[in-house]
């Protein structure tokens, strides 16, 4: 049992979970608009995600991450680097257009992660304005680069599309800020440091309403669509009602963090049904 929580802790230490959920998430809009998936985008996101991801947690400053102490760290450190690796690989096989939307991306992970500005460290330390780019970011991940690799246009189904992943991303955060809200600096002025706990759920709550209704602004859309937005937006909301100050150990890093999973899981049942 020991050896088993270990594993599973390093799965998720290590960002392989929410790795799975942004390739998850990806394929989601692939089935949306029909589009072709690119098996090499989907590994390059899986591995670029686990090394982006680790950087942000454990290495913010490149001293830090290339010299660790922690005997842990080193194993994620060195688990990210091969992650680097086959990510490099399957980079090689992407288009140009998919290179310039990642670029355009880029740049904004690193105002995220990377000092810029004199009264702040960086754009994580700015409350609001780092929930709104982290979303950005996930929706541009996870709907844009899929439609540039496939050479569509970004019509206004994929715009309607990327605004609901925003509120889904937006969502999903809640839970953290509300988790993390006593250890944060009251500078940052989160969500929950601004709204409270139960604003902040309530306002989730809002969100996932209006990510459901949005999908009626779409000019085309499928019943299965429609169905697993409800089903995931019912999901959502049950988080909202669960989420608590004081968290079981994995109710973030699991069960959050698995929910574009399920919702994946969902459109396959009704991919198999309808």
């Amino acid at each position: 049992m020991g050896l088993l929580k270990k594993s599973f802790d390093f799965y998720l230490d290590a960002s392989v979970h929410v790795a799975l959920s942004v390739v998850a998430l990806m394929d989601i809009t692939a089935f949306f608009f029909d589009l072709r998936a690119d098996e090499h985008l989907y590994y390059f996101m899986f591995f670029a995600t686990i090394a982006c991801y680790n950087f942000i947690k454990y290495g913010i400053e490149a001293k830090k991450y290339l010299f660790v102490s922690n005997s842990y760290h080193r194993y994620i450190q060195g688990f990210s680097f091969i992650a680097v690796i086959f990510g490099a690989y399957h980079a090689y096989f992407l288009s140009l257009e998919v290179w310039i939307t990642l670029l355009f991306l880029s740049v904004l992970i690193g105002l995220y992660a990377l000092p810029v500005l004199p009264s702040a460290s960086n754009l994580r330390n700015l409350g609001i304005l780092k929930v709104l780019m982290v979303a950005f970011v996930w929706a541009g991940v996870t709907v844009i680069l899929p439609v540039v690799s496939s050479g569509e246009l970004l019509t206004w189904d994929i715009q309607v599309e990327a605004f609901q992943r925003m509120i889904v991303i937006l969502v999903l955060m809640i839970p953290f800020e509300i988790r993390d809200m006593f250890i944060d600096r009251p500078a940052l002025k989160t969500l929950p440091q601004r709204l409270g706990v139960k604003g902040s759920r309530k306002l989730g709550i809002l969100l996932s309403v209006l990510f459901v209704i949005s999908t009626l602004f779409k000019d085309y859309f499928t019943d299965a669509e429609l169905y697993s937005k409800i089903i995931f937006g019912s999901l959502l909301v049950l988080l909202m009602l669960k989420t608590r100050e004081k968290q079981a150990q994995y109710f973030a890093s699991f069960w959050v963090e698995f929910t574009p999973v399920a919702w994946w899981l969902v459109m396959m049942g009704f991919e198999l049904i309808i």
